[in-house]
């Protein structure tokens, strides 16, 4: 066996039946046996220990993860440490529910791969149907109605192109319109209630009409300084010398927009828009 130079070059097989002498034999991991090319697998040579070498997993009907059954040990056993300890049915849904495209008639599951947002709708969509017209995408939301400058931003942006009312779509979001049309809001509802509530006040107090003003009694009530008087004329008299002068400047207030992003204020909402887009290209995300 082997060559004048190297004598003890290659092994015989193993298995009874074959016996051949290879001089690149197989030694068995398992039994340590030596096998050729042929017999080299478990089943080939018939390994005894070829089991200790076997992985067998469970996908567990609860909360589908994989119970790895231990060797020389009882599958019941592993199970029901697997079901007091590790076995949570919440995470059941999120292992078996899959994604898949909106689109009616498409059947695309989707993974980190093969899905883009539309950044119109906000909704994932596969390959096929990531543009705008392949999945009908309704676009940007439009502006509330309420908002009172919506009239004044379409006009201004019907001067321009399309290439440029497309880049500015992405930045003119919900989270901007929201933000303004808050602060106007609310601005505009507190000068209302301060006005009617001014109004009324002084209303009710030319006309006369004052429950118990001849009984000398404090029923005339100050709507700034809860001051109380017995007349309707004294109450006059305060107002007029106290709070006139004062609440004069809060209707001429001026209310100013403020960009997120470089915090420079505008009276106009259309300066604020065409700020943003000349000196932030087109984004307001600070």
């Amino acid at each position: 066996m082997g060559t004048p130079e190297f004598p003890h070059l290659g092994k015989h097989c193993s298995v009874s039946d074959c016996r051949q002498i290879d001089f690149l034999p197989f030694t068995c991991d398992r039994c340590d046996q030596v096998c050729c090319l042929q017999h080299r697998s478990y089943i080939n040579h018939q390994c005894p220990n070829a089991s200790q070498n076997d992985v067998t997993v469970l996908i567990c009907p609860l909360c589908a993860k994989g119970v790895r059954l231990v060797l020389d040990q009882d599958p019941n056993i592993t199970w029901e440490s697997h079901v007091n300890a590790d076995c949570d049915p919440s995470n059941y849904q999120r292992a078996t529910k899959k994604r898949h495209c909106p689109v009616p008639g498409c059947k695309e599951v989707l993974n980190l791969s093969n899905s883009i947002r539309c950044r119109d709708c906000t909704k994932e969509h596969c390959l096929k149907h990531r543009f705008g017209a392949e999945h009908s995408c309704p676009g940007t939301k439009k502006p509330e109605s309420g908002f009172p400058f919506a009239g004044l931003l379409s006009r201004s942006q019907k001067g321009k192109s399309p290439q440029s009312s497309s880049s500015t779509s992405s930045w003119w979001g919900s989270g901007f319109m929201n933000a303004v049309s808050n602060v106007r809001a609310s601005a505009e509802s507190g000068m209302q209630k301060f006005s009617n509530a001014t109004a009324q006040a002084l209303q009710k107090a030319r006309s006369g009409i004052a429950e118990g003003s001849n009984s000398g009694e404090l029923v005339e009530q100050c709507i700034h300084c809860q001051a109380r008087f017995s007349s309707v004329s004294d109450l006059i008299e305060h107002v007029e010398r106290y709070h006139q002068q004062s609440s004069k400047p809060a209707v001429n207030k001026v209310i100013l927009d403020v960009c997120p992003k470089c915090s420079r204020g505008f009276r106009d909402p259309v300066a604020l828009v065409e700020h943003v887009e000349r000196d932030h290209g087109g984004t307001s995300i600070a």
